[in-house]
């Protein structure tokens, strides 16, 4: 029996995967098994931390703006200055919100004063 070239669609799934895993360091970028792996790893790492990110930056514009709110004694605390923007019916998001807080707080006052 004459021997029997295997094709190219495995080599091809392979050097996808290499690509990938370039940038890993060692074994991790080298041996098609471990580098499956570090892919895998990798990937459930960045879906998972894609969510800690929006919770951390949702963290950090809600302490801007409790901190410019507290300064300026314009409220008692974030969430009444919150609530009282949505009884309003002045719906602004918190990022807008912490950018104003940081730029221009007298423009935050006047937010949180309409009546």
């Amino acid at each position: 029996m004459t021997r029997i070239r295997r094709g190219y669609v495995a080599r091809r799934r392979r050097t996808k995967i290499r690509l990938f895993a370039s940038t890993f360091r060692g074994t991790h970028s080298r041996l098609t098994r471990t580098t499956i792996q570090q892919k895998i790893r990798a990937l459930v790492s960045a879906h998972r931390d894609r969510g800690r990110q929006k919770r951390s930056f949702r963290r950090l514009w809600i302490t801007r703006i409790n901190a410019a709110i507290r300064e300026g004694g314009v409220s008692y605390s974030y969430s009444r200055s919150i609530n009282d923007l949505y009884k309003r019916q002045l719906l602004l998001n918190r990022k807008i919100l912490a950018q104003i807080a940081i730029s221009n707080t007298n423009c935050l006052y006047m937010i949180s004063n309409i009546k």
